[in-house]
C-alpha cells in the first residue's frame, strides 16, 4: 500500500500513511491570514473568559490534579523520544475531562501548560505549529466546555447525577467530547491544507485507522472525566493504564518513524526495498504482471541552488504528495534517494504502467511551487521496467529502469521511456 506519513499537528493521525504537511514555510495569502486569526480567536477568548472567572478551590483542585496526570504523562514517555512531524498521543484524556467538568475557561487554558511542556521537554517543533494547535485544542475544548454545561450545569457539584444516573447525560458527554476532537481535527486541517493546496481533503481528515485512535482517545477521555467526577482519588488507578497506552502508542509511531523518509513522509530505500520484495515474491507465484517506475525530478539540483533548500524541500512534497494523489492504495511508493522516487505497480502490464507514468508526469507538471521571485515549475523523467520482461528480480528491474530513465534524460528529460533495446522513442510521447 501507498506508505507516507501525515504532519498536519500534534493531534496527528495517520502515521505512514501522508506526506508531510506543514512542513514549508507559512503563504502569505493562506497561513499568514489564517493561523493569526485562529491564535487571536483562541487569545481573545481566554482573555475574556478569566476576566470573567469566579474560582472555586473545587474547580482548581480538579484541574491541578488531571494536569498532574498530563504531567506524569508526558514524562513517563519522553524518553521515548517523539518523532519528527505529527505524533498521536493520549494527552487528551486529561484535558478533555477538563473541558467536561470545569468551566470553560480551563479548557481553553489547559493545552497551554501542557503545550510548553511538550515544546520544551520532549521534542521542538516550528513554533506556528505548536501555537496553533494549542489553540485549536482550547478553542475545541472550550466549545465542548460551553455544550456540556448548557446540559449539565454542575458537573462537579454535590453528587455527580449525570454519572450515577442520568444515561441521556452520559450520552451528551460522549457527544461534547466527539464534539472536540471533530473540531480539533477541521482547525488543524484546514492549516494542512491551506500549507498544501494539492492536497486532497479526504488525505487530510480521518481514515480507519486515525478514526480507531480517536475513539479510543475520546472512550478513555470520558471515563477518566467519570473517574475524576466520582472522586480525584481514583486517577491513581486511571494513570497506569493511560501512561502504558501512551508509551505503546509513541513506540508504534518511532517504528513507523524508521521506515519513513523524513522530508517526504514515504517510505525510505530499505522500507521500500523489503516491501517490493514481498511483492515481487507473490507476482512469482501467481505469474501476476508487475511494473517499476524510476522517477528523477527534473534540473534539481538548479531549484535548490537558485531558490534554496527550502523551496527544494517543498518541491521535493510537492511531488510525493501528487505520486501519492495519483497511485492506488496498494502501489508502494517510496524516495530512494536526492532527487529520486520509485515505485512499484502490482498487476501493471506495459501500456497501464506507462499510463500511469504518463499521469503522474502530467500530473507533476501542474506542480507550481512557491518561490520569493514567484513559482518554481517541476517536472519529472521516468524510467519503466516490467517484470519478466526486463529483469526476474528487484536488481534487475532497477537497474532497467535506472537504463530507461538515462535514456529519458539524453532524450530532454519530462518524458517516460523503456528500457528498449532499439532506443525507441519516450512512451507516450
Amino acid at each position: 500500500m501507498t506508505a507516507v506519513r501525515s504532519s498536519a499537528g500534534d493531534r496527528g493521525g495517520d502515521l505512514a500513511r501522508k506526506p508531510r504537511l506543514l512542513a514549508v514555510p507559512l503563504r502569505p495569502s493562506l497561513l499568514a491570514v489564517y493561523v493569526p486569526l485562529v491564535v487571536a480567536t483562541h487569545l481573545a477568548l481566554t482573555v475574556v473568559a478569566v476576566l470573567n472567572a469566579v474560582p472555586r478551590s473545587n474547580d482548581l483542585l480538579t484541574l491541578a490534579a488531571l494536569l498532574a496526570c498530563g504531567v506524569v504523562c508526558i514524562e513517563a514517555s519522553r524518553r521515548l523520544g517523539m518523532p519528527a512531524g505529527v505524533a498521536r498521543d493520549m494527552l487528551s484524556a486529561w484535558w478533555l475531562p477538563v473541558a467536561l467538568l470545569l468551566p470553560p475557561v480551563y479548557a481553553l487554558l489547559i493545552p497551554v501548560p501542557v503545550q510548553l511542556l511538550m515544546q520544551f521537554r520532549v521534542r521542538r517543533t516550528l513554533l506556528y505549529r505548536r501555537v496553533l494547535v494549542m489553540s485549536a485544542q482550547g478553542l475545541a475544548g472550550g466549545a465542548a466546555s460551553l455544550v456540556f454545561h448548557l446540559a449539565v450545569p454542575e458537573p462537579l457539584g454535590g453528587t455527580p447525577t449525570w454519572v450515577v444516573g442520568g444515561s441521556l447525560d452520559l450520552l451528551v458527554a460522549v457527544g461534547c467530547a466527539a464534539l472536540f476532537t471533530v473540531l480539533d481535527t477541521i482547525l488543524v486541517v484546514i492549516a494542512a491544507h491551506a500549507a498544501n493546496p494539492g492536497g486532497r481533503w479526504r488525505d487530510l481528515l480521518w481514515n480507519r485507522e486515525s478514526l480507531l485512535l480517536d475513539v479510543v482517545e475520546l472512550c478513555v477521555g470520558v471515563l477518566v472525566a467519570i473517574v475524576s467526577a466520582l472522586s480525584l482519588g481514583l486517577l491513581v488507578l486511571a494513570l497506569p493504564p493511560v501512561v502504558l497506552l501512551q508509551r505503546s502508542l509513541m513506540h508504534q509511531q518511532l517504528q513507523a518513524a524508521a521506515r519513513t523518509d523524513a522530508k517526504t513522509g514515504l517510505l525510505n530505500a530499505a522500507a521500500w526495498q523489503r516491501e517490493a520484495d514481498t511483492e515481487l515474491s507473490r507476482a512469482q507465484r501467481t505469474h501476476d504482471p508487475l511494473a517499476l517506475l524510476l522517477i528523477d525530478i527534473d534540473h534539481f539540483k538548479r531549484v535548490n541552488d537558485t531558490h534554496g533548500h527550502l523551496v527544494g524541500d517543498q518541491v521535493l512534497v510537492g511531488v510525493a504528495t501528487t505520486l501519492c494523489g495519483q497511485l492506488r492504495d496498494y502501489d508502494i511508493v517510496g524516495r530512494f534517494g536526492g532527487e529520486e522516487f520509485v515505485v512499484l505497480l502490482p498487476g501493471a502490464d506495459t501500456v497501464e504502467a506507462c499510463r500511469v507514468a504518463e499521469r503522474l508526469r502530467g500530473r507533476v507538471r501542474r506542480l507550481a511551487v512557491p518561490a520569493e521571485d514567484g513559482t518554481v515549475a517541476v517536472t519529472i523523467s521516468v524510467g519503466v521496467a516490467l517484470f519478466r520482461m526486463h529483469g526476474e528480480d528487484l536488481i534487475e528491474l532497477l537497474a532497467a529502469a535506472d537504463l530507461a530513465l538515462y535514456r529519458a534524460k539524453q532524450s530532454g528529460r519530462d518524458r517516460v521511456c523503456l528500457p528498449a533495446l532499439d532506443g525507441s522513442k519516450a512512451a507516450g510521447e
